[in-house]
Formats: structure tokens, sequence, C-alpha cells
């Protein structure tokens, strides 16, 4: 089962619930105050890259350059 995110309309409290299908109302009311004014939150994904795109801190080389002329190295 996916877990989704909900915000309370009525008082703003955030929570997370197991749901069996997409799209389906949780039937759970508020953790906090009890109403049963759930809405789904958009929720985002972590992405995590290991892409040398970022390159290292500013001032060091990112040891992936055999000819020693890093373009990280100047900070930039």
């Amino acid at each position: 089962m996916p877990l989704y995110e909900y915000r309370c309309e009525a008082c703003g409290h955030e929570m997370e619930l197991l749901v069996a299908r997409m799209g389906e109302d949780p039937g759970e009311a508020c953790e906090k105050c009890g109403k049963k004014s759930l809405k789904r939150k958009l929720s985002t994904f972590a992405a995590h890259s290991a892409s040398p795109a970022a390159g290292p801190p500013k001032g060091e080389k990112c040891g992936s350059c055999s000819d020693g002329a890093c373009p990280y190295a100047g900070g930039g």
C-alpha cells in the first residue's frame, strides 16, 4: 500500500496515511482535531545524483581529471 501525505483543511495538521488504492478516500479523521477534512498533498520525490555537475567545494579538485587541469579547481 502506498503512503500518502494529507493536510487537514480544518486545522492545518499534516499527517501520512497508508491508502489501499490511489484516489480512494482515506476515510480517516485528522489525528489532531478529529474532523474528516483531509486533503491529499502533492508529494515530491527525492532524487540523488552522483553527477559531477555540481563539482567539489571551491578551490578543490574533483579527483577525476587525469591531466591535472581540473575545471573546478579554479573555483568555477
